[in-house]
């Protein structure tokens, strides 16, 4: 049981209140309410920018349980707006001497437990993603009225705000530039493991400025927001195509959808875990993916040239697409997996042999 005992509410736009206490910072945090069912990983989700915007639940009845380190972190900040938890630790272990809990209070993240994310989850899951909030310093009917003043995700374009600055990676191998949209650590790791060189720009960077680089391919990263806000990210890519080759992963993989004339739409409560099942069109075989996200490539109006090459086992929704003819594919899951099964990780591999 954790000493802090600071009474804290989570209060959903559709009215939904449950209780819980504060283990976290104090305060008061807005934002669509998501959920994750990975048991692990909670260092890394907190930090990974495309939380940006969300509040996540932890559906996993324990969370913090072998503590934290600097090695786990996905960025150079948290994102998720707030978090959600059953029941938190906040003790050292494998992952570094520093209790879940006070990593979180150092860091300014409002968190709590003590609630029931059981009934939150399956809330969400009969009625889909929504805007909510978590205080610990506001009444229910109070925090309800900020909920609902606040705005929802659709339209909003938020790669630029996760986006880091320029920077430069690796030493041998292809140079690769890449688009950050809100790019985790371990993205860019496993590609210079993988055997190139990046030069990473901010969402916002032009065609010109990537084709300026003379790279040998483009990267798209993951990121959040709504992908069909990110237009200059798409603009990018669209003057791209059949220049270089080009790849992406999660907000990547829509946005190179959307360049190719695509429609992309919201899933009602998104995926978000480690135990995704997706059917590889060329052998069908079965890989099990992390995934981390709210929106997806529609499956019909497909132009001509663009083949569906992955396919979620769980809703049938798009998971990878292909563009031979310019030279474009994209998979929506995290072959990084950082935490989670391994089963993707010759997606980098694959893609850097491709442009040797």
């Amino acid at each position: 049981m954790n000493e802090i005992s600071t009474p804290a509410w989570v209060v959903l736009e559709d009215g939904l209140v449950l209780a819980g206490r504060s283990v976290g910072a104090p305060g008061t945090a807005l934002g669509e309410m998501v959920f994750t069912t990975s048991m692990n990983g909670y260092q890394e989700a907190v930090t990974d920018p495309s939380y940006l915007g969300q509040i996540l639940c932890f559906a996993a009845p324990m969370i913090g349980n072998y503590g934290t380190g600097p090695g786990y972190d996905e960025s150079d900040r948290p994102h998720a707006e707030a978090v959600i938890m059953a029941r938190s630790g906040d003790r050292g272990g494998a992952a570094g001497p520093t209790g879940w809990n006070t990593w979180l209070r150092e860091r300014g993240v409002v968190a709590i437990e003590g609630v029931d994310t059981r009934h939150l989850v399956t809330h969400l899951r009969d009625r889909g993603a929504m805007r909510g909030g978590v205080t610990t310093e506001l009444d229910p009917d109070a925090l309800r009225e900020l909920v609902l003043a606040h705005p929802v995700l659709d339209g909003r374009d938020l790669v630029s705000v996760a986006a880091r600055p320029r920077r430069s990676m690796g030493t041998t191998g292809p140079l690769i530039a890449a688009i950050d949209c809100g790019m985790k650590n371990s993205i860019a790791s496993r590609l210079v493991a993988a055997g190139c060189r990046l030069e990473i720009l901010p969402a916002g960077a032009t065609s010109d400025e990537v084709l300026a680089l003379d790279p040998a391919a483009l990267f798209v990263s993951n990121g959040p927001g709504d992908p069909a806000a990110a237009t200059s990210v798409i603009d990018a890519i669209r003057g791209t195509l059949g220049q270089v080759p080009v790849f992406g992963i999660c907000m990547g993989h829509q946005l190179i959808a959307r360049a190719l004339g695509i429609g992309t739409q919201k899933l009602p409560f998104g995926h978000r875990g480690a135990n995704h099942p997706v059917r590889r069109s060329d052998d069908g075989r079965v890989e099990i993916t992390v995934q981390n996200h709210g929106y997806a490539v529609q499956s019909t109006g497909l132009p001509d040239g663009v083949e569906i090459i992955r396919t979620s086992l769980f809703d049938g929704s798009v998971e990878g697409i292909s563009a031979p003819e310019v030279r474009a594919w994209s998979v929506q899951y995290h072959p990084e997996a950082r935490p989670g099964p391994n089963d993707a990780g010759y997606v980098f591999r694959h893609f850097v042999e491709q442009v040797v």
